[in-house]
């Protein structure tokens, strides 16, 4: 089944409408942020598109969409622009309002504009209400290649389309931007040194700036920034000798005005990661981040900005095989999906943060004293205590597992 969850930051904890489970199935995720809600789009399994929305825990609000227009997918991108949720990945573009009654699906037509040629793997930045797309893996017919200065056929794959021409297989580097309110599609003429054609690499908007990183089989990761108002490409060079190593299917979010967060993905050499990068854009420097996940490496992950700074990790695969097929090896995650949520603290926290966790972890030494606390505060520690009580269930469960237990 194909379903849009949403997960608020401070409880981990999913409702869906059918059928009835703790948390979403596992699966391979596109994830994205609006307010406190964590918006994830999936499509592994071929019935009915259903949603749910969680503002809190008291009041979570279930809604069963429509029948979609929209067929099961991965490797698509999904992102927010005001409260409708536009997905663009192959061929069609879709759009959701998540503000409406009963979440119902519908494609975006008529747009102005030469729309782009099929793709996966792709990136998005969100800048001024526009969506601006960067990449990708896809196809381009003959013609389309011949006129192209910024795509890499993939000379191992290729089809034959009919009898009379071909469709070639490849990456690119374009820049292409959709503005919904006019629903136009535009292809910005950039200038400076554009990133090699590439796909699988990660992108995190920071101020007027899109960034990306990886996606490309080198053994040092290159870091490209975009200006998304006078459309110029930066690569910027590593002012320090610690980095990370090169790899794709990682993550890249923006934790703070200067800071990025990088985590996880898949080295040159085949390992899926799980080490924790920050890089501040004013220095110019990498630096290692310790954290307590490193025994949970992760490719093909969703991550989003959460409260205080934190990052949330959603989904992904812990592992990575290759598929043979008659015409070339494709590489691919395992099946073996993840369904836990890694949160990664930044910054430290503020006292006030401090003293809710601090309930939220001790609530029957001061379930008492809780009570007399003001109803909103009451409603945080609510979530709180929520929150503590889900990772102390996922790490009995994940000890049971590892014992061999039921």
């Amino acid at each position: 089944m194909c379903r849009l969850y949403a997960l608020n930051d401070c409880v981990v904890q999913w409702t869906i409408s059918t059928p009835p489970t703790t948390q979403p199935a596992e699966r391979v995720t596109e994830l994205c942020k609006q307010r406190e809600l964590m918006s994830m789009l999936s499509g592994a399994e071929q019935q009915q598109l259903s949603a749910s929305v969680m503002g809190s825990i008291e009041e979570p609000a279930v809604v069963t969409a429509q029948r979609s227009p929209v067929s099961p997918r991965s490797d698509h991108i999904s992102f927010l622009e005001g409260h409708n949720l536009y997905v663009w990945g192959g061929c069609q573009m879709y759009c959701v309002d998540l503000l409406g009654v009963e979440y119902s699906w519908k494609k975006v037509t008529d747009t102005v504009g030469g729309t782009p040629s099929p793709r996966v793997r792709h990136s998005c930045w969100v800048y001024k209400n526009r969506l601006i797309y960067f990449g990708g893996y896809g196809c381009k017919t003959v013609r389309e290649v011949n006129n192209s200065k910024s795509f890499m056929v993939d000379e191992t794959s290729w089809a034959t389309i009919g009898s009379d021409f071909f469709q070639f297989w490849g990456w690119n580097n374009e820049v292409h931007m959709f503005e919904p309110v006019t629903a136009t599609w535009t292809e910005p003429q950039t200038q400076g040194q554009p990133p090699e054609p590439r796909s699988s690499h990660a992108s995190t908007t920071l101020g007027h700036k899109g960034y990306i990183c990886g996606g490309l089989e080198m053994q040092m990761i290159d870091i490209h920034c975009l200006d998304l108002v006078t459309w110029t490409w930066t690569q910027i060079e590593h002012q320090a000798a610690s980095f990370p190593w090169g790899r794709t299917l990682h993550t890249l979010t923006a934790i703070s005005d200067d800071t990025l967060f990088l985590f996880g993905g898949l080295s040159t050499s085949g390992d899926v990661l799980s080490d924790g990068w920050e890089f501040n854009t004013k220095t110019r420097e990498w630096r290692e981040k310790d954290h307590a996940h490193k025994d949970k490496p992760r490719l093909w992950h969703s991550a989003d900005k959460g409260r205080d700074s934190d990052v949330v990790i959603f989904g992904g695969s812990q592992t990575y095989h290759f598929v043979m097929d008659s015409v070339a090896v494709l590489r691919s995650p395992s099946q073996n999906h993840c369904a836990d949520v890694l949160v990664f603290q930044t910054q430290p926290y503020s006292l006030s943060r401090l003293c809710e966790d601090c309930i939220g972890k001790h609530i029957f030494s001061v379930q008492e004293q809780a009570s007399w606390l003001p109803a909103k505060l009451q409603k945080t520690i609510g979530k709180r205590i929520s929150y503590f009580r889900a990772n102390a269930q996922n790490i009995d469960a994940g000890s049971l597992v590892h014992k061999g237990g039921p």
